[in-house]
């Protein structure tokens, strides 16, 4: 599953910084994340980072998004294959 910012995010900025794969931006309102691109931290940390320093609790599990450890693991394989890409051209 992807992660997803509740309406209680106080739009404290800790997040964003903590995201490796760049999934978490500021909204309209409030910082969203962009199912497309995170992985829940699988590829880098244990944990999801942005859980870990979230002050108010706000990043829950998307029930909207529902993957596996594996389709998680090959996100996070896509994602740093066209990260090298970008970084060879």
């Amino acid at each position: 599953m992807a992660l997803l910012i509740t309406d209680e995010c106080i739009n404290c900025d800790v997040c964003e910084p903590e995201c490796p794969n760049e999934a978490i931006s500021q909204g309209e309102l409030i910082y969203r994340i962009d199912p497309t691109r995170c992985t829940e931290c699988v590829g880098h940390f244990a944990q999801p980072q942005c859980i870990e320093v979230c002050p108010v609790d706000c990043i829950v599990l998307d029930p909207g998004m529902t993957e596996t450890r594996e389709q998680l693991e090959l996100k996070y394989a896509a994602l740093m294959a066209g990260k090298s890409e970008s970084t060879e051209a």
